[in-house]
């Protein structure tokens, strides 16, 4: 038995696992982002936990709730709970495997002749086997790699979820304030002309105008009461769409900060390119899927090769319920068995086909998630340093067409100016008043984006030290998210 131990020892420590080992690919990463403001290495601001993002403490609260009650994001702890299911079963390849085989006609016989082995009611059989396969060739330690690798890929996509939540809740809280804020501009540009409309029948009425001026006043007022309506629905969307966020029925979502007193990092460093590459879970989940096909070549390699495996059968039969512990009863016996294919090689080598072409998928898959991660980085870079500009534009604009209308209000009413100087000035006005609020929600969605886009999130010390009301960590898990 001495003997037997130090064979297997030597074996498995001589033994190698066949198949290419896993390494990350050499992929050309930029130094810097072509769109970040500067070239020094600073830290990232998607280092920040959410909490500290995003300063409204009613966005917090609803952001709470979403990591608790998300259905989506349920799905996805629970599928971590099945891969690490998966990964102690991968595991227990390692381990012999034993199983019980037992019988005895408790409940007699109805024929009268006798069985082979049971010349009475009273005889039982009992035979333990035992099997454990050596891995020579790595099969199972590959297979453990492959199952390592779906794990973590399934935490990271987790994380993902968790990433998603969080910005998806934040942009969908800042659309409902732009449409709060618009159907506030519509509903105080609703009364101006009211009163324009007012003016216009009085004035219609003593023939100062004619009814064409005041179907024409009559007109501007109904489409501003279509777009208020308009704004009204789209609000009521977008709280049903964020109540499906925050794992409830369609509801009423209570407000914060309104759009306009957000408060947002002045400063957003992106950081090192090559930090996407720890900190983005979809781009670890793309890696982590190409670890695990990696694996799974070495795995249908290793199915091309004989397996070893130790034996053993042990049992005891009584052809006599008298004689149950007697030692001629006892049976075993223990010897290596080889096993190899023969008429299904062949299909074991397109299996391997097989899953040399699933990795150089997941490579391709990997590759192509770097190139959109970059893509949206630089896309929200630009979004970020622009929109700041075009709001401050916009602000001036708005202010010089306040301006127009109250002049072109005072000219008409004291017959220095026809209706349509009336009718242009404050239709420019309503216009640039709802797209100045377009590009409020723009300013702070663009930073959200650049945050999700650099993979934003908590890290398990942030989760740790977190003090009592802040953020908490997703159900079932407090790794980042």
């Amino acid at each position: 038995m001495r003997m037997l131990a130090l064979l297997i020892s030597s074996v498995l420590l001589g033994a190698c696992a066949i198949g290419p080992d896993y390494s990350r690919p050499d992929l050309a990463v930029p130094d810097r982002f072509r769109m970040a403001a500067t070239q020094q290495e600073t830290e990232s601001f998607a280092n920040l936990p959410w909490w500290d993002l995003l300063q409204d403490e009613q966005l917090r609260r609803l952001i709470r709730v979403a990591l608790a009650e998300n259905k989506d994001l349920k799905r996805a702890v629970a599928s971590v709970e099945d891969f690490q299911a998966r990964m102690l079963i991968a595991k227990m390849d390692f381990a012999p495997k034993a199983d019980l085989t037992s019988n005895a006609p408790l409940f007699g016989r109805k024929a009268n002749f006798l069985f082979p082995g049971f010349p009475n009611p009273f005889n039982y059989y009992l035979q333990g086997n035992l099997s454990w396969e050596i891995d020579i060739w790595g099969r199972i330690r590959r297979s453990n790699e492959a199952a390592r690798g779906d794990l973590l890929s399934r935490e990271e996509a987790r994380r993902a979820v968790v990433l998603q939540l969080v910005s998806g809740v934040a942009e969908a809280y800042f659309d409902m304030l732009q449409f709060d804020m618009q159907l506030a501009v519509a509903q105080r540009t609703l009364k101006s002309w009211d009163e324009s409309v007012r003016i216009a029948e009085a004035r219609l009425r003593e023939g100062m105008i004619s009814k064409i001026d005041a179907d024409q006043f009559a007109a501007e007022r109904a489409n501003a009461a279509a777009r208020a309506a308009e704004l009204s629905r789209q609000m009521v969307q977008k709280e049903n769409q964020l109540s499906v966020l925050l794992g409830r029925v369609p509801g009423q979502i209570p407000r914060g900060r309104s759009l306009t007193d957000q408060v947002m990092p002045p400063e957003v460093p992106a950081g090192l390119p090559s930090e996407l590459l720890q900190r983005r879970p979809d781009l670890v989940q793309a890696e982590q899927e190409l670890a695990a096909a990696t694996a799974r070549i070495g795995v249908a390699k290793a199915d091309r090769f004989p397996k070893l495996s130790i034996t053993g059968i042990l049992g005891v039969a009584s052809p006599q319920l008298s004689r149950l512990v007697a030692n001629e009863t006892a049976f075993g016996v223990a010897g290596p068995g080889l096993t190899g294919p023969l008429l299904n090689a062949q299909i074991l080598g397109f299996q391997q086909d097989a899953a040399e072409a699933q990795s150089r998928e997941a490579l391709a898959r990997y590759e192509q998630s770097l190139l959109v991660a970059f893509r949206e980085v630089e896309d929200a870079l630009v979004a970020v340093r622009t929109v700041r500009e075009q709001r401050t534009a916009q602000v001036e604009q708005v202010d010089a067409l306040r301006s127009a209308l109250r002049l072109a209000n005072l000219r008409y009413k004291g017959g220095l100016a026809n209706y349509l100087d009336v009718l242009v000035a404050q239709r420019n006005l309503f216009d640039a008043e709802l797209a100045l609020t377009s590009t409020h929600r723009l300013q702070l969605v663009s930073v959200v984006q650049l945050y999700k886009a650099l993979g934003g999130g908590w890290s398990p010390l942030d989760t740790a030290q977190q003090q009592p009301g802040q953020a908490p960590a997703a159900p079932g898990k407090a790794g980042r998210g």
